[in-house]
C-alpha cells in the first residue's frame, strides 16, 4: 500500500431555550456547568461562531445567554448516575438540533462483548435502476472490485483508520471513521472524519448517543465470535475516544434519510473532537502515531483517478470484525438535480463501512477525498459526496472551536 502514514513500532502500545434569570435558575447552571466539567461535555448555546452560510457546519459556539444543555440531559450527579444507568435510552427527548448534541463519558460501556454486539448503521442504499440513469453528470456504473482485507495488524498498515460505535433508538450501531489532521493541532489532532449519517439521522431524527471511536479496532483480525474472549488491549489497541463534539452540516439535518439517497447526501459528512475514556495525556494523532490531511479541494471524481477505500463492513457476507479496502478509478455520479456529483467506484463493502475515508495520492502523500456514504443494492458500487466548501466549513468550524485548547 503506497504512501501509508508513520504508524507506532510497538503493537502492544496503549497507543434550549433561555433559562430565567432567578437564583435557581443561577444554581442550576452552576450545576450543569460542574456537571459539563466533569463529563466533558460541551454546554453551549449558538453565538457568533456559529458557520450559518450555505446552512453549512453547525458549530456551537458560547453567547451571552449562559450555559444551555438540551433537554433530557444531566444538569447534576444525580442525574449523571441516572444517564449512565441507562437514562440515556429515553429516546423521546432525542436532540436534533446542532447545539443540543451531547456525549458524556460513560466508563466501560462499551466493553468487548459490546463492541463485537454492535450492528452495521446503514450505507443509504438505493437502487441500481435508479441511480444508473443518473441526473447531470453521471458516469457509467463501475465494474464491482472486492473487498480485500488489510493486512494485519492493523496499526502497522493503515493505522488512522477505525470504528465509529454509537447507541441509536434501534440499538448498538457500527461505522468508520479517519484520524485526520488538525492545522490548529500540528501534531496533535483530535479529529475524527466520517458521515453525517452515522452521527445523526437526519431531518426524521436526531444525535446518537454514547459516541466513540476506536483506532485500529480488532488489530489482529480476531473473529467476531471469539472477540469477547480477548482482552481490551487486543479488541481496542489505542483505547476508546468518545466524541465530546460532533459538526455536521445543516443540509444533512434538515434533509438527511436513511431511507433514500436524494436527502442531503451531497452534504452527508461530520467531524468528531474525541477524547480518551481514561484521561490520557495524549492527543488521538498523538497516540495512534498518524493522520491525514483532507483535500477539501482535490478535483471533480473524474480526474482523481485511482482511490483506495477502507472501512469496516458488518453487513453480510461481512461480520465487521476485519479492516477491509477496495482499489479502483473513480467517477461521477449525481443523485439529485442542483447537487454536486458525488463520487463512486466499484466496491462490494457493505453497511458499516459508512464513514471510510477515501484516499487518493497527492504529492506523494496520502490524502484523504471523500468517503463512504451510500451503495447501491447489489453490493456493487460505493459513492461519497465530493468535499466542496461546505464540509470545509464544517471542518474548519470544528478546528476553530478547539484552537485554544490543549
Amino acid at each position: 500500500m503506497p504512501n501509508t502514514p508513520p504508524v507506532p513500532s510497538d503493537p502492544t502500545a496503549r497507543p434550549g431555550e433561555p433559562v430565567r434569570r432567578t437564583r435557581s435558575r443561577r444554581r442550576a447552571a452552576l450545576a450543569a456547568a460542574a456537571t459539563a466539567a466533569l463529563l466533558a461535555v460541551t454546554a453551549t448555546a449558538c453565538g457568533p461562531d456559529t458557520d450559518a452560510a450555505s446552512g453549512a457546519g453547525s458549530s456551537a459556539a458560547s453567547d451571552h445567554k449562559g450555559p444551555h444543555l438540551p433537554d433530557g440531559a444531566p444538569t447534576s450527579l444525580d442525574d449523571l448516575k441516572k444517564w449512565q444507568d441507562g437514562g440515556w435510552k429515553n429516546w423521546g427527548q432525542w436532540a436534533h438540533r446542532a447545539k443540543d448534541f451531547i456525549n458524556p463519558i460513560i466508563k466501560d460501556h462499551w466493553k468487548p462483548e459490546r463492541l463485537a454486539q454492535a450492528k452495521a448503521a446503514p450505507n443509504i442504499t438505493v437502487k441500481s435502476s435508479t441511480t444508473d440513469s443518473g441526473y447531470g453528470a453521471t458516469d457509467p456504473a463501475p465494474t464491482p472490485v472486492t473487498a480485500q482485507e488489510v493486512s494485519r495488524p492493523y496499526h502497522r498498515n493503515m493505522a488512522p483508520i477505525g470504528k465509529i460505535f454509537m447507541d441509536s433508538p434501534e440499538g448498538s450501531m457500527v461505522c468508520s471513521g479517519t484520524v485526520v489532521e488538525d492545522p490548529a493541532h500540528p501534531g496533535k489532532s483530535n479529529l475524527v472524519w466520517t458521515a453525517g449519517h452515522c452521527v445523526h439521522s437526519g431531518k426524521k431524527g436526531g444525535w446518537m448517543r454514547n459516541i466513540i471511536f476506536v483506532p485500529s479496532y480488532n488489530d489482529n483480525g480476531v473473529p467476531k465470535s471469539q472477540i469477547g474472549h480477548h482482552s481490551s488491549r487486543e479488541i481496542t489497541p489505542y483505547g476508546k475516544f468518545w466524541a465530546d463534539w460532533v459538526n455536521t452540516s445543516q443540509q444533512w439535518i434538515d434533509e438527511g434519510t436513511l431511507t433514500d439517497a436524494v436527502g442531503g447526501t451531497a452534504h452527508d459528512f461530520a467531524v468528531l473532537h474525541v477524547r480518551p475514556e481514561n484521561g490520557s495525556g495524549k492527543s488521538l494523532q498523538e497516540t495512534v502515531g498518524a493522520a491525514v490531511p483532507i483535500a477539501f479541494d482535490a478535483p471533480t471524481a473524474e480526474r482523481i483517478g485511482t482511490i483506495e477505500s477502507f472501512g469496516y463492513p458488518a453487513a453480510a457476507p461481512y461480520d465487521g470484525s476485519r479492516m477491509m479496502s477496495c482499489l479502483g478509478p473513480t467517477g461521477r455520479l449525481t443523485v439529485q438535480p442542483g447537487t454536486s456529483p458525488l463520487d463512486r467506484i466499484g466496491c462490494t463493502m457493505t453497511a458499516g463501512a459508512s464513514g471510510g475515508g477515501w484516499f487518493a495520492n497527492r504529492g506523494g502523500k496520502l490524502t484523504l477525498v471523500t468517503h463512504t456514504s451510500i451503495g447501491n443494492d447489489k453490493q456493487h458500487w460505493l459513492a461519497g459526496p465530493h468535499l466542496g466548501p461546505e464540509a470545509q466549513q464544517v471542518f474548519d468550524s470544528m478546528s476553530r472551536k478547539f484552537a485554544g485548547q490543549r
